[in-house]
Protein backbone atom coordinates (compact mmCIF):
# COMPACT_ATOMS: atom_id res chain seq x y z
CA UNK A 1 0.00 0.00 0.00
CA UNK A 2 1.39 3.35 -1.01
CA UNK A 3 0.38 6.70 0.43
CA UNK A 4 -0.50 9.58 -1.90
CA UNK A 5 2.32 11.76 -3.15
CA UNK A 6 1.76 15.50 -3.22
CA UNK A 7 4.12 16.36 -6.05
CA UNK A 8 4.17 20.07 -5.27
CA UNK A 9 5.65 19.32 -1.86
CA UNK A 10 8.31 17.11 -3.42
CA UNK A 11 9.19 19.98 -5.78
CA UNK A 12 9.43 22.47 -2.93
CA UNK A 13 11.73 20.07 -1.10
CA UNK A 14 14.06 20.25 -4.08
CA UNK A 15 13.96 24.04 -4.13
CA UNK A 16 14.69 24.13 -0.40
CA UNK A 17 17.66 21.77 -0.81
CA UNK A 18 19.20 24.11 -3.38
CA UNK A 19 18.56 27.03 -1.04
CA UNK A 20 20.83 25.23 1.44
CA UNK A 21 23.45 24.73 -1.28
CA UNK A 22 23.52 28.45 -2.04
CA UNK A 23 23.62 29.22 1.67
CA UNK A 24 26.87 27.30 2.01
CA UNK A 25 28.53 28.84 -1.05
CA UNK A 26 27.09 32.36 -0.68
CA UNK A 27 30.41 34.05 0.09
CA UNK A 28 31.84 32.76 -3.19
CA UNK A 29 29.13 34.44 -5.27
CA UNK A 30 30.10 38.07 -4.77
CA UNK A 31 26.49 39.20 -4.64
CA UNK A 32 25.23 42.58 -3.34
CA UNK A 33 23.81 42.88 0.16
CA UNK A 34 20.09 42.23 -0.53
CA UNK A 35 20.81 38.92 -2.26
CA UNK A 36 23.42 37.99 0.34
CA UNK A 37 20.94 38.69 3.12
CA UNK A 38 18.43 36.38 1.45
CA UNK A 39 20.93 33.55 0.97
CA UNK A 40 22.14 34.00 4.55
CA UNK A 41 18.72 32.72 5.64
CA UNK A 42 19.24 29.46 3.78
CA UNK A 43 19.55 27.52 7.03
CA UNK A 44 15.80 28.01 7.47
CA UNK A 45 15.16 25.50 4.70
CA UNK A 46 15.90 22.85 7.32
CA UNK A 47 12.93 24.04 9.38
CA UNK A 48 10.70 23.49 6.37
CA UNK A 49 12.23 20.01 6.01
CA UNK A 50 11.36 19.16 9.62
CA UNK A 51 7.75 20.30 9.16
CA UNK A 52 7.47 18.47 5.85
CA UNK A 53 8.92 15.29 7.35
CA UNK A 54 6.34 15.29 10.13
CA UNK A 55 3.61 16.00 7.58
CA UNK A 56 4.53 13.18 5.20
CA UNK A 57 5.18 10.59 7.88
CA UNK A 58 1.91 11.32 9.65
CA UNK A 59 0.05 11.18 6.34
CA UNK A 60 1.49 7.78 5.40
CA UNK A 61 2.20 6.05 8.71
CA UNK A 62 -0.07 7.24 11.54
CA UNK A 63 -3.00 5.00 10.68
CA UNK A 64 -0.74 1.99 10.03
CA UNK A 65 0.88 2.32 13.42
CA UNK A 66 -2.44 2.87 15.19
CA UNK A 67 -4.00 -0.16 13.51
CA UNK A 68 -0.91 -2.37 13.75
CA UNK A 69 0.27 -1.26 17.17
CA UNK A 70 3.81 -2.08 18.24
CA UNK A 71 3.99 -4.81 15.58
CA UNK A 72 4.10 -2.10 12.90
CA UNK A 73 6.98 -0.18 14.50
CA UNK A 74 9.90 -2.34 13.25
CA UNK A 75 8.68 -1.99 9.67
CA UNK A 76 8.37 1.76 10.06
CA UNK A 77 11.86 2.11 11.50
CA UNK A 78 13.29 -0.17 8.84
CA UNK A 79 11.84 2.07 6.14
CA UNK A 80 13.21 5.19 7.76
CA UNK A 81 16.70 3.72 8.24
CA UNK A 82 16.65 2.57 4.61
CA UNK A 83 15.71 6.09 3.57
CA UNK A 84 18.37 8.09 5.41
CA UNK A 85 21.27 5.94 6.58
CA UNK A 86 22.90 4.34 3.49
CA UNK A 87 23.48 7.59 1.62
CA UNK A 88 24.65 9.24 4.83
CA UNK A 89 27.18 6.45 5.28
CA UNK A 90 28.43 6.82 1.70
CA UNK A 91 28.95 10.57 2.12
CA UNK A 92 30.62 9.99 5.46
CA UNK A 93 32.96 7.59 3.68
CA UNK A 94 33.74 10.39 1.23
CA UNK A 95 34.53 12.60 4.21
CA UNK A 96 36.85 9.92 5.61
CA UNK A 97 38.68 9.85 2.26
CA UNK A 98 39.12 13.64 2.36
CA UNK A 99 40.31 13.51 5.97
CA UNK A 100 42.77 10.72 5.22
CA UNK A 101 44.15 12.63 2.23
CA UNK A 102 44.61 15.74 4.38
CA UNK A 103 46.38 13.73 7.08
CA UNK A 104 48.61 12.07 4.50
CA UNK A 105 49.64 15.45 3.08
CA UNK A 106 50.17 16.97 6.52
CA UNK A 107 47.12 19.23 6.35
CA UNK A 108 44.88 17.90 9.11
CA UNK A 109 41.59 19.73 9.59
CA UNK A 110 39.41 20.40 12.62
CA UNK A 111 36.48 19.55 10.35
CA UNK A 112 37.26 15.85 10.73
CA UNK A 113 37.81 14.83 14.38
CA UNK A 114 38.40 11.08 14.25
CA UNK A 115 37.18 10.46 17.80
CA UNK A 116 33.70 11.74 16.84
CA UNK A 117 33.38 9.50 13.79
CA UNK A 118 31.46 6.67 15.58
CA UNK A 119 28.76 9.16 16.60
CA UNK A 120 28.38 10.21 12.98
CA UNK A 121 28.22 6.62 11.77
CA UNK A 122 25.35 5.99 14.20
CA UNK A 123 23.69 9.36 13.44
CA UNK A 124 23.95 10.40 17.07
CA UNK A 125 26.23 13.39 16.52
CA UNK A 126 23.62 16.06 17.22
CA UNK A 127 22.12 14.58 20.37
CA UNK A 128 24.17 16.84 22.62
CA UNK A 129 27.39 14.83 22.51
CA UNK A 130 29.48 17.27 20.43
CA UNK A 131 30.11 21.03 20.75
CA UNK A 132 30.53 21.80 17.03
CA UNK A 133 29.30 20.66 13.64
CA UNK A 134 31.93 18.42 12.07
CA UNK A 135 32.44 15.93 9.25
CA UNK A 136 29.42 16.38 6.93
CA UNK A 137 27.78 19.41 8.55
CA UNK A 138 24.28 19.10 7.00
CA UNK A 139 23.91 15.60 8.45
CA UNK A 140 23.17 17.20 11.83
CA UNK A 141 19.53 17.47 10.75
CA UNK A 142 19.41 13.78 9.79
CA UNK A 143 20.71 12.94 13.25
CA UNK A 144 17.81 14.92 14.75
CA UNK A 145 15.34 13.32 12.32
CA UNK A 146 16.42 9.91 13.62
CA UNK A 147 15.29 10.97 17.10
CA UNK A 148 11.96 12.10 15.63
CA UNK A 149 11.54 8.73 13.91
CA UNK A 150 12.16 6.90 17.17
CA UNK A 151 9.57 9.01 18.97
CA UNK A 152 6.98 9.05 16.19
CA UNK A 153 5.31 5.71 17.04
CA UNK A 154 4.70 6.99 20.57
CA UNK A 155 3.18 10.17 19.16
CA UNK A 156 0.98 8.25 16.74
CA UNK A 157 -0.26 5.91 19.48
CA UNK A 158 -0.77 8.71 22.02
CA UNK A 159 -2.52 11.30 19.83
CA UNK A 160 -5.18 10.76 17.21
CA UNK A 161 -5.53 14.18 15.61
CA UNK A 162 -8.73 12.99 13.92
CA UNK A 163 -10.50 13.12 17.29
CA UNK A 164 -9.29 16.65 18.03
CA UNK A 165 -11.34 19.67 16.84
CA UNK A 166 -9.68 21.81 14.20
CA UNK A 167 -9.36 24.78 16.52
CA UNK A 168 -7.55 22.59 19.06
CA UNK A 169 -5.18 21.23 16.40
CA UNK A 170 -4.34 24.80 15.40
CA UNK A 171 -3.89 25.71 19.07
CA UNK A 172 -1.52 22.76 19.49
CA UNK A 173 0.57 23.95 16.54
CA UNK A 174 0.70 27.44 18.04
CA UNK A 175 1.71 26.00 21.42
CA UNK A 176 4.53 23.98 19.85
CA UNK A 177 5.87 27.07 18.12
CA UNK A 178 5.48 29.10 21.29
CA UNK A 179 7.49 26.49 23.18
CA UNK A 180 10.15 26.52 20.46
CA UNK A 181 10.46 30.29 20.68
CA UNK A 182 10.59 30.12 24.47
CA UNK A 183 13.41 27.57 24.43
CA UNK A 184 15.48 29.67 22.05
CA UNK A 185 14.75 32.89 23.95
CA UNK A 186 15.81 31.27 27.21
CA UNK A 187 19.22 30.63 25.65
CA UNK A 188 19.48 34.15 24.24
CA UNK A 189 19.18 32.80 20.68
CA UNK A 190 17.38 35.07 18.22
CA UNK A 191 17.81 32.92 15.10
CA UNK A 192 16.90 29.30 14.45
CA UNK A 193 20.36 28.62 13.05
CA UNK A 194 22.08 29.43 16.32
CA UNK A 195 23.50 26.83 18.73
CA UNK A 196 22.65 23.93 16.45
CA UNK A 197 24.46 21.30 18.51
CA UNK A 198 22.49 22.17 21.64
CA UNK A 199 19.16 23.41 20.25
CA UNK A 200 18.91 21.57 16.94
CA UNK A 201 17.33 18.47 18.46
CA UNK A 202 14.46 20.30 20.20
CA UNK A 203 14.04 22.43 17.07
CA UNK A 204 13.54 19.29 15.01
CA UNK A 205 11.24 17.48 17.43
CA UNK A 206 8.88 20.41 17.93
CA UNK A 207 8.68 21.27 14.24
CA UNK A 208 8.28 17.62 13.29
CA UNK A 209 5.39 17.32 15.76
CA UNK A 210 3.82 20.48 14.33
CA UNK A 211 4.13 18.96 10.87
CA UNK A 212 2.03 15.98 11.97
CA UNK A 213 -0.71 18.36 13.10
CA UNK A 214 -0.57 20.23 9.79
CA UNK A 215 -1.05 16.87 8.06
CA UNK A 216 -4.13 16.27 10.19
CA UNK A 217 -5.60 19.57 9.01
CA UNK A 218 -4.86 18.65 5.40
CA UNK A 219 -6.56 15.27 5.80
CA UNK A 220 -9.77 16.88 7.00
CA UNK A 221 -9.76 19.85 4.59
CA UNK A 222 -8.37 18.34 1.38
CA UNK A 223 -11.77 17.83 -0.27
CA UNK A 224 -13.24 21.25 0.56
CA UNK A 225 -9.85 22.89 0.06
CA UNK A 226 -10.43 26.34 -1.38
CA UNK A 227 -11.29 28.34 1.74
CA UNK A 228 -8.64 26.65 3.94
CA UNK A 229 -6.05 27.18 1.18
CA UNK A 230 -6.88 30.88 0.95
CA UNK A 231 -6.87 31.18 4.72
CA UNK A 232 -3.52 29.43 5.18
CA UNK A 233 -2.01 31.45 2.31
CA UNK A 234 -3.20 34.68 3.90
CA UNK A 235 -1.82 33.53 7.25
CA UNK A 236 1.55 32.83 5.64
CA UNK A 237 1.60 36.35 4.21
CA UNK A 238 0.67 37.76 7.60
CA UNK A 239 3.52 35.96 9.35
CA UNK A 240 5.93 37.06 6.60
CA UNK A 241 4.86 40.67 7.14
CA UNK A 242 5.10 40.30 10.91
CA UNK A 243 8.58 38.87 10.58
CA UNK A 244 9.62 41.81 8.40
CA UNK A 245 8.21 44.20 10.99
CA UNK A 246 10.09 42.66 13.89
CA UNK A 247 8.36 39.46 14.95
CA UNK A 248 11.12 37.10 16.17
CA UNK A 249 12.40 34.63 13.59
CA UNK A 250 12.14 31.81 16.12
CA UNK A 251 8.38 32.35 16.18
CA UNK A 252 7.55 33.82 12.77
CA UNK A 253 9.55 31.49 10.51
CA UNK A 254 8.08 28.16 11.74
CA UNK A 255 4.56 29.61 11.70
CA UNK A 256 5.09 30.98 8.19
CA UNK A 257 6.41 27.63 6.95
CA UNK A 258 3.55 25.69 8.56
CA UNK A 259 0.93 27.91 6.93
CA UNK A 260 2.78 27.72 3.61
CA UNK A 261 3.06 23.94 3.87
CA UNK A 262 -0.68 23.62 4.40
CA UNK A 263 -1.46 25.96 1.51
CA UNK A 264 0.90 24.06 -0.79
CA UNK A 265 -0.55 20.69 0.24
CA UNK A 266 -4.13 21.86 -0.27
CA UNK A 267 -3.37 23.21 -3.74
CA UNK A 268 -1.16 20.31 -4.83
CA UNK A 269 -2.44 18.23 -7.74
CA UNK A 270 -4.68 21.10 -8.85
CA UNK A 271 -4.73 21.73 -12.57
CA UNK A 272 -2.05 24.14 -13.76
CA UNK A 273 0.04 24.03 -10.59
CA UNK A 274 3.57 24.96 -11.78
CA UNK A 275 5.11 23.03 -8.89
CA UNK A 276 3.82 19.84 -10.47
CA UNK A 277 6.22 20.25 -13.43
CA UNK A 278 8.35 17.18 -14.05
CA UNK A 279 11.78 18.92 -13.82
CA UNK A 280 10.95 20.48 -10.46
CA UNK A 281 9.52 17.22 -9.19
CA UNK A 282 12.71 15.40 -10.19
CA UNK A 283 14.80 17.97 -8.29
CA UNK A 284 12.70 17.04 -5.28
CA UNK A 285 13.23 13.34 -5.88
CA UNK A 286 17.01 13.78 -5.78
CA UNK A 287 16.96 16.46 -3.09
CA UNK A 288 18.22 14.22 -0.29
CA UNK A 289 21.30 13.44 -2.35
CA UNK A 290 21.72 17.15 -3.08
CA UNK A 291 21.42 18.03 0.58
CA UNK A 292 23.84 15.38 1.85
CA UNK A 293 26.46 15.65 -0.89
CA UNK A 294 26.95 19.35 -1.54
CA UNK A 295 28.83 20.33 1.62
CA UNK A 296 31.67 17.82 1.30
CA UNK A 297 31.78 18.35 -2.45
CA UNK A 298 32.28 22.07 -1.79
CA UNK A 299 34.98 21.29 0.76
CA UNK A 300 36.83 19.12 -1.78
CA UNK A 301 36.16 21.55 -4.64
CA UNK A 302 37.71 24.41 -2.68
CA UNK A 303 40.78 22.33 -1.88
CA UNK A 304 41.26 21.52 -5.55
CA UNK A 305 40.33 24.73 -7.35
CA UNK A 306 39.68 27.70 -5.05
CA UNK A 307 42.27 29.87 -3.36
CA UNK A 308 40.04 32.75 -2.19
CA UNK A 309 36.50 31.72 -1.27
CA UNK A 310 35.39 35.37 -1.40
CA UNK A 311 36.42 35.76 -5.05
CA UNK A 312 35.49 32.61 -6.95
CA UNK A 313 35.19 33.09 -10.73
CA UNK A 314 31.70 32.45 -12.05
CA UNK A 315 32.81 29.61 -14.37
CA UNK A 316 34.06 27.75 -11.31
CA UNK A 317 30.82 28.42 -9.42
CA UNK A 318 28.77 27.14 -12.34
CA UNK A 319 31.05 24.12 -12.60
CA UNK A 320 30.52 23.34 -8.94
CA UNK A 321 26.73 23.65 -9.23
CA UNK A 322 26.80 21.30 -12.20
CA UNK A 323 28.92 18.90 -10.17
CA UNK A 324 26.35 18.91 -7.34
CA UNK A 325 23.52 18.27 -9.79
CA UNK A 326 25.34 15.40 -11.49
CA UNK A 327 26.39 13.93 -8.15
CA UNK A 328 22.80 14.14 -6.91
CA UNK A 329 21.53 12.25 -9.95
CA UNK A 330 24.22 9.59 -9.64
CA UNK A 331 23.83 9.14 -5.89
CA UNK A 332 20.05 8.92 -6.16
CA UNK A 333 20.04 6.26 -8.85
CA UNK A 334 23.19 4.32 -7.95
CA UNK A 335 23.17 4.50 -4.14
CA UNK A 336 20.00 5.86 -2.58
CA UNK A 337 17.32 3.87 -4.39
CA UNK A 338 19.23 0.56 -4.63
CA UNK A 339 20.17 0.78 -0.95
CA UNK A 340 16.55 1.41 -0.01
CA UNK A 341 15.45 -1.67 -1.90
CA UNK A 342 18.20 -3.71 -0.29
CA UNK A 343 17.50 -2.66 3.28
CA UNK A 344 13.73 -2.79 2.87
CA UNK A 345 14.09 -6.30 1.48
CA UNK A 346 15.49 -7.60 4.76
CA UNK A 347 12.83 -9.62 6.58
CA UNK A 348 12.60 -8.61 10.22
CA UNK A 349 9.76 -11.05 10.85
CA UNK A 350 7.31 -13.17 8.84
CA UNK A 351 5.68 -11.19 6.05
CA UNK A 352 3.00 -8.88 7.49
CA UNK A 353 -0.46 -8.59 6.07
CA UNK A 354 -0.89 -6.17 3.20
CA UNK A 355 -2.71 -3.76 5.50
CA UNK A 356 0.42 -3.24 7.55
CA UNK A 357 2.85 -2.84 4.70
CA UNK A 358 4.44 0.54 4.54
CA UNK A 359 4.59 2.96 1.61
CA UNK A 360 7.74 3.78 -0.25
CA UNK A 361 9.84 5.82 2.20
Amino acid sequence: MKGPELKALTSVRGIAAWFVVFFHIRFALGLPDPEMHLLAKGYLAVDFFFLLSGFVIWMTWSERIRSGGLAAVPGFLQRRVARVWPLHLVMLGFGVAIAAALEWTGRGSDQFPWHELPLHVLLLQNWGFTPHLTWNDPAWSISCELAAYLLFPLLALAIDWRRVPSWAVIAAIAALFGLLHGVFASRGAWALGQEITSLGLIRCLLEFAAGTAVAALWLRWRDAWRVPALGSGALALAFAAGWALGLPETLAAPALFAALLLALALTSARKGNPLEAAPLHYLGEISYATYLSHYLLWFAFKLAFVRDTHAVPWPLVIGFLALVLLASVALYHLVERPAQRLVNGIRLRPAPSEALRSPRG
